[in-house]
């Protein structure tokens, strides 16, 4: 008999039309490879020399205001600028290219230089939701900006440049490919099914629970059925609601709640500052989007301990996204952890 614990076997992903394979045997194997340096996180409150700190000096030698609760300011070294040469779009198959415009910005959530969203409040955290409802209604009023691409990278495993909790906004008038994809795969099922991919998932999803590490009220978390990090998750709202400015104050509130408990676990897990990076995907500004569906991505590297991470490299490059833990197991693990912070425990 098949045994999906042990069985190698692939899964399909609906949101991006891709298959992952799942090897959970592999977790057997001995490991020699790369580890990483602890995830430690003894940073002071605040770090005169971080140019994230309130009242700091940043790198174009303007001073932070002494912000108390978050603060946006657009990235002194943005990916993509509003002012730019125009650039016709060229037709060759082979080598095409096209200009894009935006901006990007950083969105610091807290003053304190040592504060994770694993530590932070739920309080806190709405006001780090009320920045990102704010900063997305702002770059409405834009007519460049299409698109915005809200995120949070953590850890330098995942290439954090500053430790100082934060996370970025880049807005393009262009949509990037992955939430592309998505929004193809949505309308495509609404027109098939006349109903919304993720509602029926979510439904699935609560009615299963293999794979549902936490809900609340109006939020839940799972793990998803095509998850390719080990112990990656999906935050999606239990009703549909197409961008953050759909959601009610209640939901807001929920929504703080699911990610102080979703970023405790996740240190829990191994007892260190857990890297990931998180997106936010939801409607464009500009278009009719109407069968988007927001949701929260976590992509989180590390697989055996706060040392050893997952690599996508060799036939995750060349062939197909892999992972070596069945998500039903991922999820069992974090749905046994503790909301309550490993260091209040200490």
């Amino acid at each position: 008999m098949f045994d999906f614990t042990n069985d190698s076997h692939r899964r399909f992903n609906p949101l991006t039309q891709s298959w992952v394979l799942c090897s959970p045997h592999r977790t057997k194997r001995p490991w020699q490879g790369q580890q990483e340096g602890p995830q430690l996180d003894n940073r002071p409150q605040y770090d005169p020399a971080c140019y994230l700190c309130p009242g700091n000096k940043r790198a174009n030698d303007e001073y932070n205001p002494k912000y108390t609760s978050t603060h946006r300011f657009p990235n002194d070294f943005a990916a993509v600028q509003r002012d730019q040469p125009d650039l016709e779009a060229t037709n060759d198959d082979l080598f095409k290219v096209e200009g894009i415009r935006g901006e990007c910005h950083v969105l610091c959530f807290s003053p304190r230089h040592d504060l994770t969203m694993a530590e932070m409040t739920v309080e806190e955290i709405g006001s780090v939701i009320t920045l990102w409802t704010q900063s997305y209604q702002d770059m409405g009023t834009k007519p460049y900006i299409t698109h915005v691409q809200i995120f949070e990278n953590k850890g330098a495993a995942m290439g954090c440049s500053n430790p100082h909790p934060h996370g970025q906004m880049w807005c393009t008038d262009r949509i990037p490919d992955e939430p592309r994809l998505e929004l193809d795969s949505l309308q495509a099922y609404q027109q098939k099914h006349l109903s919304c991919l993720l509602c029926d998932y979510v439904e699935r999803e609560l009615k299963d629970g293999q794979r549902v590490v936490i809900q609340n009220d109006t939020f839940v978390c799972v793990v998803p059925f095509w998850a390719v990090w080990p112990f990656e998750v999906l935050v999606l709202p239990k009703t549909h609601v197409a961008n953050l400015p759909g959601l009610t104050d209640k939901q807001q509130t929920d929504l703080a709640d699911m990610l102080r408990r979703v970023a405790c676990r996740y240190d829990n897990l191994f007892e260190c500052s857990f890297p990931y990076s998180m997106g936010i995907h939801q409607a464009p500004v500009r278009g009719q989007y109407d069968f988007a569906h927001l949701h929260l991505h976590f992509y989180p590297p590390l697989l055996r301990s706060a040392t050893v991470r997952k690599f996508l490299v060799g036939f995750e490059m060349l062939g197909e996204p892999q992972r070596d833990l069945t998500p039903e197991q991922a999820a069992d693990r974090l749905r046994g952890l503790s909301d309550v912070h490993y260091k209040q425990r200490l």
